[in-house]
């Protein structure tokens, strides 16, 4: 999530209320979760095991729990509670803001689209060219959709992050300031569910076609030319790349990436990142001929020892 405008480590130390390690001019762009940051951004850790990963990763800012040596070139925000300062920061930039119509005036929507009876369009949002949007689709603020999208009955685009921290008085949650981006050509079949980015971007890349019932989670990056097949569930943080194939009942772990052009048998527990060009069967996920040799392999041993 990028600021409208730059900010410095004084003005996010004040806002937050922590010290700072740096130049109180240093400038800060935006924040990000530690898969998609990029110079200028603000990154959150507050364990130990990820210290390391923090400090030498793209953002420029730290926030941490711990006072520890700054890195050159970068800046670092002392906090008690990092998760809960992060929030803090997105609130400010991104506030929730009440909807007041059905559709926004604030939406920018294409000639020659349709909007069907009954759908919300949030604030911000834009829709592209010769849109087909199907009754009782919800749109989140700030989403982006492309020219030729079709999203059939009852599909949601922007819910938030299913991300929480297990603390003593119950589950908090981190807030989600990202968006969900829908390029050219895409198809979403009735009753989708496409989460909103942490930070960053849900991205569902030109010409693919996604079945009913099908979940995407935050901050997913899928690629051109996908087919994804109904009562597929894809976790968060995953990248599948271009011209993938997914059928049914499908689902993914967290941070993983499908190569290009695999093909993802029904029922499969992608439990793993898998290499692009071959077909996958299984759970835990492996080759689908090496899969299927194994089932004949133990159906012969039953078999066997059966008639032993």
């Amino acid at each position: 999530m990028k600021f409208k405008k730059i900010q410095s480590l004084k003005e996010i130390a004040l806002l937050i209320n922590v010290d700072f390690i740096g130049d109180e001019n240093f400038e800060i762009l935006g924040i990000n979760e530690i898969h998609v940051v990029e110079k200028g951004d603000i990154v959150f850790v507050d364990h130990p095991k990820y210290y390391d990963k923090a400090l030498s990763s793209a953002a420029t800012t730290i926030l941490i729990n711990k006072k520890v040596a700054c890195p050159e070139g970068k800046s670092l925000l002392i906090s008690e509670d990092p998760f809960r300062d992060f929030n803090k920061i997105t609130k400010h930039f991104n506030p929730f803001i009440a909807s007041k119509a059905s559709i926004a005036v604030s939406a920018i929507i294409g000639e020659g689209t349709v909007i069907q009876p009954n759908v919300f369009i949030g604030n911000n949002v834009i829709i592209g060219k010769n849109c087909v949007v199907h009754p009782n689709v919800t749109i989140y603020d700030n989403s982006v959709i492309g020219n030729n999208v079709t999203i059939h009955a009852n599909t949601v685009l922007g819910a938030d992050a299913f991300y929480y921290k297990n603390r003593p008085e119950g589950f908090d949650k981190l807030i989600s300031g990202g968006r969900v981006v829908l390029e050219d050509n895409v198809d979403l079949g009735a009753s989708c569910t496409i989460d909103k980015g942490v930070s960053g971007d849900t991205t569902i890349g030109e010409g693919t076609k996604i079945d009913n019932q099908v979940h995407v989670g935050h901050d997913t990056k899928i690629g051109k030319k996908c087919l994804i097949a109904s009562q597929t569930g894809i976790a968060g943080c995953v990248i599948i790349e271009d011209e993938v194939t997914i059928w049914g009942q499908v689902g993914t772990n967290s941070g993983i990436t499908i190569g290009k052009g695999a093909v993802i048998l029904g029922q499969t527990g992608v439990t793993k990142s898998v290499v692009g060009g071959k077909s996958y069967f299984g759970t835990p996920v492996s080759e689908s001929r090496e899969k299927l040799k194994e089932m004949a392999e133990i159906k012969r041993f039953l078999k066997e020892r059966k008639n032993s």
